[in-house]
């Protein structure tokens, strides 16, 4: 038994990273990201496999010696954030724009910024963008990524949005595992965001339409819980496969750069875009001779209904890719 709940346990970290100090990350000004020094407490004790899994479920989130001078902060931003965001306009169908790294390693944060900007041009989302990431090597303005600033950020969408008309696109990205994301913030936040847990919250809030996009190890587990009728999916990888690109030192993971850097800066759908951005992720894998991650892409029946008509408003002319490519060209 002791055996199994380690090997469950082990089995929340995406790689070796997670139990691993960071990579150093050189770059100008103040503003470094933590890194990860320590081991996740040992959620395993005193609980089977199946306890522990159960858990996990509740997306349980756990942070320790926080500064209280950086609660403070913390929370200033995450107020400032939300009271910034624009009501819905009466009779219009608008995006509202959710982007979060939910790790430390500063891939996620340059990642999250961008796909925010990315998501917002696209879907008309200014005024309606909520970006959560934590310093990037260069700049730390704006409020961290924890289970908590997800939530909470969603629930103050769903206030000001029209549940019935408007849609959520939702960008993640982090480190991930068969349980769901791993929320790992320096060596003082820890936790696990669930495909059951995210599932519950969108429907208590009443969020039906909306855009999912999971970059993350693992991340096709979110799929089967999440598919609705008015929910389009896209996520990193198959529920079994690994996902790649994410070293702290990247501009981008493999699926970011290929799907928010690239191809949704193009005036085609969403579905060619995932299905473009596939075909070149598959290419980089193979020339790197990596087990395929199979991005995976899900419409429900009810997307065609509305998402075409947010598709031909779209900025006709291509934004130009910014970073580090997530691969040497």
């Amino acid at each position: 038994m002791i055996k199994a709940t380690s090997t469950l346990l082990a089995a929340l970290l995406c790689y070796a990273s997670l139990w691993m100090p960071a990579i150093a990350i050189a770059q100008d000004g103040n503003h470094q990201p933590p890194e990860h020094t320590k081991p996740w407490p040992n959620l395993a004790a005193g609980q089977t496999p199946e306890q522990l899994a159960a858990s996990m479920e509740g997306a349980p989130q756990l942070q320790r010696g926080v500064p209280v001078g950086e609660i403070v902060e913390q929370r200033r931003r995450l107020d400032a954030s939300l009271t910034a965001v624009t009501p819905q306009r009466a009779g219009v169908a608008d995006v509202y724009v959710l982007s979060i790294a939910l790790d430390s390693d500063p891939v996620f944060a340059r990642e999250a910024r961008e796909a925010a900007k990315v998501l917002s041009r696209r879907y008309g989302g200014e005024g309606r963008t909520i970006t959560l990431a934590g310093p990037d090597g260069t700049q730390d303005d704006l409020p961290q990524g924890s289970i908590d600033s997800l939530l909470i950020s969603l629930a103050h969408l769903a206030e000001v949005m029209d549940t019935s008309q408007d849609v959520l696109a939702f960008y993640t990205t982090s480190h991930g595992n068969k349980l769901g994301l791993a929320y790992h913030y320096g060596d003082t936040g820890y936790g696990i965001l669930s495909p059951a847990r995210l599932k519950t919250v969108l429907e208590e809030l009443g969020i039906e339409r909306r855009i999912l996009i999971i970059s993350a190890c693992h991340s096709g587990v979110f799929v089967p819980g999440l598919a609705s009728r008015d929910t389009a999916i896209l996520t990193a990888s198959a529920s079994e496969r690994n996902s790649f690109g994410c070293k702290a030192e990247n501009d981008w993971t493999f699926f970011g750069d290929a799907l928010i850097n690239r191809e949704l800066r193009k005036p085609q759908s969403l579905n060619e875009a995932a299905q473009a951005a596939s075909l070149t992720i598959a290419g980089w894998e193979a020339d790197k001779r990596l087990l395929a991650s199979l991005p995976q892409s899900t419409f429900g029946a009810g997307v065609s209904d509305w998402l075409p008509q947010l598709e031909a408003t779209i900025p006709q002319t291509v934004s130009a890719p910014v970073g580090r490519p997530a691969v040497a060209e």
